[in-house]
């Protein structure tokens, strides 16, 4: 019997050129004890048919079905979801108490003047009518099966003291503490690291299936579908085109856009691909001259040499006088290369960057750029010693493209405002020929030059990343680091921004500093990756490289983690359980610190630099 029965559901939305369709005769069952997955791209329909579900769509919208019926206990009779008064105390009831709701972002999703404890709590005491005391035990004791390391603490923090990590843990806790029927899960692993995402889903796993019956889980990630669902259901442009038992679907899609999102997934295993296959714009030649030749190879354009910054911590008892950042970190980036820089959440990976880019002072160490006409012998210019013109020419050739593509954009300027911005702060060109090459620049990231009058909320997630690309290029830089590019983006449009990443880096150029918390994205991008862990590098060597014979216990950890839609080799979350809390402790004694100092890099074969002690070289060769 189902928990959720759905037939024919149609979804519009009243506008001034008529009503738009959102989801157009949508058939969906969620089995008793079952989870199935939603897949589909963004704008696909999967949020607004939650929505639906829950009747907290807008007043514009019209929802129609021939059956939407939810049947909580199988003893009852089923309810009919549109029959119940949207504001009426039944309909409130079932949101929160029957079916829970965990939302993508756990920083909107909070209340930032609430203690966590107090939101899970009255979550508690509304739908089982318990008392406060009795609210509050209960709520610790979920706290603690979560996973929280101090669920007192936690009861009594706001949501901006916890890390993103503990943040979504809080918002699963207040979806299952009335332990509902039915468990909606609305994007909850989008953009954590492998680590985080893999506690969550182990999470979802194990004490969203013992608190709550059934599950739907709305994702664009086909690793983690491969890894947690029963059943699929794949959405295109509010249809659904394909659906069935998740391992036949991903082992053998019959649906040509299921398909397409299987193939533009990045692989750890296999040939390596030099572009993802998935309909795209592509990049256009550019006006002669603006091309740039690549530069000679192993020429050094950036070098940062024993680089360290620290943090005071909040103000707190017993706090440390500094939290680590970065600790004595060295790297080198070739012209032309890409370097993935690869890492937890919290781990250094911004910091360092923030470094590079001269944003951040280094407490110790140095950076140095190659920039025209302020090197030294070697050609490389200290950035902290430049005067403000040669600190204005390293920001002009080194440039940041941000991982938020809807907060890195000003919504109050238009596109051509956006693209132009940097030629007048570096007065670049005559202002008559800007326009022109705005357009250019337009035609070289995949997006038609009528578009330089709209404003950045006309724009999908992928345009918008593709406006900021743009905008960093539009000055020409040597430089280009990418902080997250494509974390929050649907697998599609993820795998159009790496491809064009690969094209922009063959017609220009570039050098690239690629961060990401995917090894599969990195593998793809880069020519060599480094693994950073608590400020530190822990492993570094070329891609093929380390992903065929890691060494240190870290790189081995966030590989085991990399979701693979193939059924073949889905993550075992609860085989892997014990790795997810694993410490340097249970590391190897020589990977360890000795002497209170942790171990420097260690080269143990060309170009594959792993942190150990130096007895352990011949043990790391032989790895």
């Amino acid at each position: 019997m189902s928990i959720l029965s759905i037939e024919g559901l149609t979804v519009s939305f009243s506008s001034p050129s008529g009503r738009a369709m959102a989801l157009r005769d949508v058939d969906l069952t969620v089995g008793r004890g079952r989870t199935v997955a939603l897949v589909g791209e963004s704008g696909s329909g999967k949020s607004c048919l939650a929505l639906a579900i829950l009747r907290l769509l807008p007043e514009t919208a019209r929802i129609e079905a021939r059956r939407m019926h939810f049947h909580p206990q199988a003893e009852t009779e089923a309810l009919d979801l549109l029959a119940l008064p949207a504001r009426g105390r039944r309909l409130a009831a079932l949101r929160g108490g029957s079916i829970g709701l965990v939302l993508q972002e756990p920083s909107a999703a909070l209340s930032p003047v609430h203690t966590i404890g107090q939101q899970i709590a009255s979550t508690h005491r509304r739908h089982l009518r318990s008392s406060g005391a009795e609210a509050r035990q209960a709520t610790l004791a979920l706290l603690a099966e979560l996973g929280f390391p101090d669920p007192e603490t936690a009861f009594s923090s706001y949501a901006f003291e916890l890390s993103g990590g503990l943040r979504q843990r809080a918002i699963l806790a207040a979806a299952l503490i009335a332990r509902p029927a039915l468990l909606i899960a609305d994007e909850p692993t989008t953009a954590l690291d492998v680590i985080r995402q893999a506690q969550i889903l182990r999470l979802l796993h194990t004490e969203g299936r013992r608190r709550a019956e059934s599950c739907l889980f709305i994702t664009h990630d086909l690793g983690v579908v491969a890894a947690i669902a029963d059943d699929v259901v794949v959405l295109h442009r509010g249809e659904v085109v394909e659906t069935g038992p998740a391992a036949e679907v991903l082992a053998d899609p019959q649906h040509s856009h299921t398909k397409t999102l299987i193939a533009a997934v990045p692989r750890l295993n296999g040939p390596r691909l030099h572009r993802l296959a998935v309909p795209e714009a592509g990049t256009r030649a550019l006006p002669a001259g603006e091309a740039r030749a690549p530069g000679r190879p192993g020429t050094m354009l950036l070098r940062l040499e024993e680089v360290t910054r620290r943090f005071p911590p909040r103000r707190r008892e017993g706090a440390p006088a500094f939290l680590p950042g970065v600790e004595r970190v060295s790297l080198a980036l070739a012209e032309g290369e890409c370097l993935a820089l690869v890492g937890e959440s919290g781990c250094g990976k911004s910091t360092l960057a923030r470094l590079a880019l001269g944003a951040l002072a280094c407490e110790t160490g140095r950076v140095r750029f190659r920039t025209d006409g302020y090197g030294g012998a070697d050609g490389l210019a200290d950035i902290a010693t430049l005067g403000p013109g040669g600190r204005k020419a390293f920001r002009r050739q080194a440039q940041l493209v941000f991982q938020d593509p809807y907060g890195s954009l000003n919504p109050r300027r238009t596109v051509l405002d956006t693209l132009t911005e940097p030629l007048r702060i570096h007065r670049d060109g005559a202002p008559h020929v800007w326009r022109t090459r705005a357009e250019e620049m337009l035609a070289l990231v995949g997006l038609p030059g009528d578009v330089l009058a709209r404003y950045p909320h006309a724009f999908s997630g992928g345009q918008r990343q593709r406006i900021a690309i743009g905008r960093a290029l539009m000055i020409r830089p040597r430089l280009l680091v990418l902080d997250e590019p494509v974390s929050a983006l649907d697998v599609s449009v993820q795998a159009q921004i790496l491809n064009l990443l690969q094209d922009l880096r063959a017609v220009l150029g570039l050098s690239l500093l690629f961060i990401t918390h995917d090894m599969a994205v990195a593998r793809f991008m880069a020519d060599r990756i480094a693994v950073m862990r608590e400020g530190r590098i822990v492993e570094l060597a070329p891609t093929e490289r380390l992903l065929a014979h890691p060494v240190h216990p870290y790189t081995q950890r966030l590989l085991a983690f990399v979701p693979d839609p193939d059924p073949a080799r889905a993550i075992d979350l609860l085989a892997l359980a014990p790795r997810l809390d694993e410490t340097a402790a249970g590391w190897p004694e020589p990977f360890q610190a000795a002497g209170g100092l942790a171990p420097d890099l260690i080269e143990i074969a060309p170009g594959h630099f792993v942190a150990m002690q130096p007895v352990a070289r011949e043990m790391g060769a032989l790895a």
